[in-house]
């Protein structure tokens, strides 16, 4: 049953402002609640701290810091943020309304999705996931309760609450408390976070890769009786391929997947602006029988409620799936390296102790390894000489990806290639990838985006239906709804006008919308009426009556021209009136 009544909030207006109406979800740090503007007379999520954290400056200042965050960002898939607040009672945050589910919701209902469903949800989060990257930001708290779908299909990205600001901020891997603890949801966390070690935008890469592998399979990747379990197995196991729970996903989007997921960072996507692109050029080359085939039904879950039965409005989150405070057992930390002890152990000879073989063989055994050390030394020299390693120019401009590049002694070759994701001028992927070792002769080819790609809608006027649409699809476009309507000054069947007009910019593959000549308008059947209510027919039509007749007294008995001919707007219809 819903316990929104036995919440003490219920009812209360925040901040003199802000009505809590009902709890939609309880999570690890806040609960969430739908409440209304008083002000503004509009509903909104409110977001509000648990009680026993607002006392906890560590907790209100990252809360805070989420609303200031996430205020920078405005992108159409991220939830805005409308305002931060605190009253004696709540600290809260005023956040947009989304109608609908989260992603968690859908999983557990239908269980893996079809590829083209997993990647309709994917695209739009790492777009989200990318804007916030780009403007310096990480979520670090990317899972399927924090994706919300609307009504009408819409995803948003939500719950910015672990994230952390990359420019001149401190990069410890977590917001730890202290050594050995850690923040986050256990089933999505990376390995260098476990290790607490230094982290960026690449935590929510992995994130997205294993919400990728639960949209497809049904099921996480890696799971546990316990949090530590799930952290052993982050450090120790590969990501498994989807396509061995689910065959219809096939090798491209294994890669993906596997790519994302990688345990060493270095090995994964820079961030999610360039996972968005190897995922959309994944699509481009699935067919849509593979986009569209259905997973296994043993990846979809039983029902555990009849049907029709009520089930709780409040589902509290399952403690592994909380965002909460996460303890790391010491031995997932990586080793503290012992002090050096120049004393000797009892029991074995100090220096000042002779060999009985004498002093030869150590002396050969310094020269050895002076002529390792000489060889390896060189030999790094003669790498580095030769070989570098490409740096990020990601999101660059041409003229900042030159210079970036030169500062390791490389070169760049620049093509330019549309981009949806990618403002025109930046930085689209490089190749070899970013971390890869190339050498210094070889150019790097760098892929500059040239914006969203708009192609001009041409002049289909006067031609028919056919050859209308026979020119969008040579212009890459496609023909749209189409409508009919009389005309006096186009052929029956031709196009009248399109919508947008000739000139327009479309996105390669949008509709056109025709409209078609029905010819001109028929002159209506008016015989056997009288002349009043014939005149009145003809004027409706569109056409002027004349009257003749010796006593136009009676019932028409003619019309020129005759019923059901094609003629002008405006013409004149003679009607003959007899007396009888």
């Amino acid at each position: 049953m819903d316990m929104t009544l036995d919440d003490p909030l219920y009812g209360v207006l925040l901040d003199g402002r802000y009505r809590v109406e009902q709890r939609i979800a309880v999570g690890g740090m806040s609960t969430v609640y739908r409440g209304t503007d008083t002000r503004l007379d509009r509903t909104v999520a409110l977001k509000v701290m648990h009680p026993s954290l607002a006392g906890d400056g560590d907790f209100t200042a990252r809360f805070i810091r989420e609303a200031k965050a996430v205020a920078r960002l405005a992108h159409p898939n991220v939830v805005n943020v409308l305002d931060q607040g605190a009253d004696p009672r709540a600290v809260f945050m005023a956040m947009e309304y989304v109608p609908g589910r989260n992603l968690r919701d859908v999983l557990r209902d239908r269980g893996a999705l079809s590829v083209r469903a997993a990647l309709d949800v994917l695209e739009p989060v790492l777009a989200a996931l990318g804007a916030a990257h780009r403007a310096g930001l990480v979520h670090r708290d990317v899972k399927p309760e924090n994706v919300l779908i609307t009504d009408t299909g819409l995803v948003k990205v939500a719950d910015f609450g672990l994230v952390r600001v990359l420019e001149g901020a401190d990069s410890t891997a977590t917001s730890a408390t202290e050594t050995g603890q850690l923040m986050g949801t256990v089933a999505y966390l990376a390995p260098e976070q476990i290790r607490q070690e230094p982290t960026d935008q690449r935590v929510d890469v992995y994130a997205a890769g294993i919400l990728l592998y639960e949209m497809l399979t049904g099921a996480r990747p890696h799971t546990g009786e316990n949090a530590a379990q799930v952290m052993y197995r982050h450090l120790h196991e590969d990501v498994p391929p989807p396509s061995r729970t689910a065959p219809a996903v096939g090798p491209e989007l294994d890669a993906i997947v596997a790519a994302a997921t990688a345990r060493d960072p270095r090995a994964r996507p820079w961030d999610a602006v360039e996972l968005l692109a190897s995922v959309q050029r994944a699509r481009r080359s699935l067919p849509a029988a593979q986009l569209d085939a259905e997973p296994p039904a043993s990846t979809r879950p039983t029902p555990v409620h009849s049907p029709g039965e009520a089930t709780a409005v409040i589902e509290r989150v399952p403690a592994l799936d909380r965002t909460s405070v996460l303890e790391v057992p010491p031995e997932l930390l990586p080793p503290v390296r012992p002090a050096v002890n120049d004393d000797p152990p009892r029991g074995l000879p100090g220096p000042s102790r002779r060999s009985p073989f004498g002093r030869r063989p150590l002396i050969w055994s310094a020269v050895l390894v002076a002529l390792l050390l000489l060889v390896g030394g060189v030999t790094y020299a003669l790498s580095n000489a030769v070989y570098a390693t490409v740096p990020s120019v990601l999101g660059q401009s041409r003229e900042q990806a030159a210079a970036t590049l030169d500062e390791d002694g490389l070169h760049g070759s620049y093509s330019e290639q549309f981009s949806e994701s990618v403002q025109a001028g930046q930085v689209i992927s490089t190749d070899p990838g970013v971390g890869t070792k190339v050498r210094k002769s070889d150019a790097v080819k760098v892929v500059l985006s040239r914006g969203p790609e708009r192609v001009p809608v041409p002049d289909v006027t006067g031609r028919s239906a056919a050859d209308a649409a026979k020119a969008l699809a040579d212009a890459r476009l496609t023909a749209g709804a189409s409508t009919e309507v009389f005309s006096d000054t186009v052929p029956k069947g031709s196009v009248v006008s399109t919508e947008p007009a000739a000139g327009g910019r479309l996105s390669p593959g949008s509709p056109v919308a025709l409209t078609v000549s029905k010819g001109m308008h028929l002159v209506p059947d008016v015989k056997g009426m009288s002349k009043e209510d014939a005149s009145r027919a003809l004027q409706d039509a569109g056409f002027v009556p004349e009257i003749a007749g010796l006593i136009p007294i009676g019932k028409v008995s003619g019309q020129s021209p005759a019923a059901n001919t094609p003629a002008r707007q405006g013409a004149t219809v003679t009607i003959t009136v007899s007396l009888f």
